[in-house]
């Protein structure tokens, strides 16, 4: 999963892309980010080609996580032609996860 590294391209990335984006808002710290991150690689494998996933991490990227008033991690937020569409805290199931990205997908 690609990494954000900037805002001004992490702003061109979520309303240039033509596929939804999930980004996992993430810390190199956070045992919840580490116990979530097996369903993230599941759910990109999985919607390879339809939804790209993207990693931020709130201590090298402070400024984005801010813009989008992350408080915890892990945040996730489905961003569909430039819009945030969806927003979730902590740890979530694949089952659960695959089903609000297939919503967004087929939308």
């Amino acid at each position: 999963m690609p990494n954000a590294p900037t805002s001004g391209s992490f702003d061109e990335l979520i309303t240039s892309a033509n596929t939804p984006i999930l980004v996992d808002f993430t810390a190199t710290w956070c045992g919840p980010c580490q116990m979530l991150a097996p369903t993230l690689d599941h759910v990109a494998k999985d919607f390879s080609g339809s939804l790209m996933v993207v990693k931020v991490d709130v201590d090298r990227r402070p400024t984005i996580a801010a813009r989008f008033g992350i408080q915890g991690v892990p945040t996730l937020i489905l961003f569909r032609d430039g819009q945030a569409v969806w927003r979730r805290s902590g740890v979530i199931s694949y089952p659960e996860l695959a089903s609000e990205v297939r919503k967004h997908i087929n939308a």
